[in-house]
């Protein structure tokens, strides 16, 4: 990838001590706080974005709930998507992801950092694990991402595929926030071959309470957060890979 490479040879100086910290923080997870692990991200983040001609715009801040115990909802976009809401928001948080992605060299230290589930599709029991356990972890004050499309859209600012009743199941479980986040423009630095300048748009949208949702199905919520999702994408210029 041309902007990787931009975002190294730009912050040489910088690298080795960059991979150095991010491993031993990787490998160590535990004895850092999530807010020391996020204090390194967000600077390794920070720079590989000036180097690498990418620029973080972010609308809706002030809509994150006041205290911890809550689950962001992204469409899903490419691998840089949660690097991008790294840079934008105030806040630690752990991630469910596919399993696919666990070895790919650098987002596997961030994510070891961020002490992130990671979920075999093909096993049904696994995934219910993975939810039960991030359902108490949330209902104890921590913050997770789940990306309710299941897979990356590898259609630009578009949603390829409806979003899925079973990722809302953690948050109905843990009875907690539902804050849907819209990423525009999130799939260019990663997953096209270019280097021109780009800005990623973050959305937080406001977010949906116990009592907003309780009286609804995971599918009906699905649709719901699909919805608002889709028309700040629809109110943004669509590009296309």
């Amino acid at each position: 990838m041309k902007r990787i490479l931009l975002m190294v040879i730009k912050n040489i100086i910088y690298v080795p001590s960059m991979w150095v910290r991010l491993c031993i923080h990787a490998k160590h997870a535990d004895k850092h706080t999530e807010e020391e692990h996020f204090s390194l991200l967000r600077w390794i983040v920070g720079r590989a974005n000036r180097g690498g001609n990418v620029k973080i715009e972010v609308y809706g801040k002030k809509n994150l709930p006041l205290e911890d115990g809550f689950i962001l909802f992204p469409n899903h976009q490419g691998l840089y998507d949660v690097l991008a809401i790294i840079d934008a928001l105030p806040i630690t948080f752990s991630v469910i992801s596919k399993k696919e992605v666990k070895n790919v060299p650098f987002l596997k230290q961030v994510f070891a950092c961020m002490k992130a589930h990671f979920l075999d599709r093909s096993d049904v029991r696994q995934a219910m694990k993975i939810i039960d356990d991030v359902s108490i972890e949330v209902a104890k004050g921590r913050n997770y991402i789940i990306f309710p499309e299941g897979t990356r859209s590898k259609k630009g600012n578009v949603i390829a595929t409806d979003f899925k009743g079973g990722s809302f199941k953690a948050a109905t479980k843990a009875k907690c926030p539902i804050v849907p986040v819209v990423l525009i423009d999130a799939f260019k630095p990663f997953d096209t071959n270019s280097i021109k300048p780009v800005t990623v748009q973050v959305h937080v949208l406001k977010p949906l309470f116990y009592e907003d949702y309780k009286d609804y199905k995971t599918t009906e919520i699905a649709k719901m957060v699909q919805m608002q999702i889709q028309e700040v994408l629809d109110e943004n210029k669509r590009v296309e890979l």
